[in-house]
């Protein structure tokens, strides 16, 4: 199983993006609504993949990410932002900065497990 911490404040997102990761059987998923709510809980949960929304209130998906990076033994976690501002310069800027890949918002649920597993392999290989 593929432990996924996905942080998201839209709770219909989240329960779209729940239902096509539990679907696949491939994934162990805790989702949080904010970026606070992630740090709280990122350490116990010892996740395989981040996976980021952007544009949040209080914390961004980048700040959180920011955040989480400090805990040594989530350094290398891969990282996928997922965002609605699908924008070619942003989404450079994020992949240059060490992220697996960028979903743009909407996002196609039955495809959402393939592209996790896939921005996982490609952060496996850069390593």
């Amino acid at each position: 199983m593929i432990k996924l911490l996905h942080v998201e404040d839209d709770a219909d997102i989240r329960e779209i993006a729940l239902m096509a990761l539990e679907m696949s059987g491939e994934f162990e998923v805790l989702q949080c609504n904010s970026g606070n709510d992630a740090l709280e809980k990122v350490s116990e949960f010892a996740p395989d993949v981040f996976l980021l929304d952007m544009m949040m209130p209080g914390m961004t998906g980048r700040e959180t990410l920011d955040q989480m990076r400090k805990d040594p033994a989530l350094s290398a976690v891969p990282a996928i932002f997922m965002t609605a501002r699908a924008q070619h310069s942003e989404i450079e800027e994020l992949l240059a900065n060490g992220a697996a890949d960028v979903i743009s918002k909407p996002f196609d649920p039955m495809a959402l497990s393939e592209q996790i597993k896939q921005a996982i392999e490609k952060s496996i290989q850069r390593t």
